[in-house]
């Protein structure tokens, strides 16, 4: 890796730590540039506005959906259902080790700019779309497992309120139960759809 590149990845993670722990408009670039040990220069060599800088950052959390989240679930869990409950698990596991103090980094930045940078909006809904598809690729895998007339669509966007449901509440009562309350609930849903799919079989 080049000392550009290096640079560049240094004020990425620094800011988007930031911009997850305290807020975008809270955190200043004078900030970011002091912690990630990097000059004014070299910031505006590679982003010439706060928001720029911001974009990458989405752009980064869009990778790493992949490399931190749905890559180890896949190869930890065969069942495509269970896939659903381990990416769960995932952001459970994480707000355990915060003591539920960090929320989720997409869903934060959606709640205090979605209705201020349009560019930004875009991205956000972009990562929230990827997360879905790929709860919905599980939900397809699984088609065998729930009734014929369900929609998969619309139960992954129901799998995401629920997560971003549940880190807002738990971060906000600093406390896992609200969390594992919607999870048991989607459980309990999902175990409803497998007994209804059970009943069409053997109908048919």
């Amino acid at each position: 890796m080049t000392v550009r590149s290096r640079t560049r990845d240094a004020l990425i993670e620094t800011a988007g730590t930031l911009f997850w722990r305290q807020g975008y408009g809270a955190t200043s670039l004078t900030e970011i540039l002091s912690q990630a040990g990097v000059t004014g220069g070299s910031l505006y060599y590679f982003f010439r506005r706060k928001e720029d800088l911001l974009l990458a950052i989405l752009d980064r959390r869009l990778e790493d959906l992949d490399l931190q989240i749905f890559v180890p679930v896949e190869a930890a869990e065969a069942d495509p259902i269970e896939r659903v409950f381990g990416v769960l698990g995932f952001y459970r596991a994480f707000l355990e080790s915060t003591q539920c103090e960090m929320g989720c980094p997409i869903g934060n930045l959606a709640l205090e700019l979605a209705d201020l940078h349009p560019e930004v909006r875009q991205k956000l809904a972009q990562v929230f779309d990827a997360w879905c598809s790929r709860v919905r690729k599980y939900l397809e895998d699984a088609r065998s497992q729930l009734p014929h007339d369900v929609d998969l669509e619309g139960l992954a966007q129901f799998v995401l309120t629920v997560m971003e449901g549940g880190l807002m509440q738990a971060r906000t009562a600093r406390r896992l139960e609200p969390f594992d309350a919607g999870v048991t609930n989607l459980r309990r849903y999902f175990d409803a759809l497998q007994v209804s799919a059970r009943s069409e079989d053997r109908r048919s």
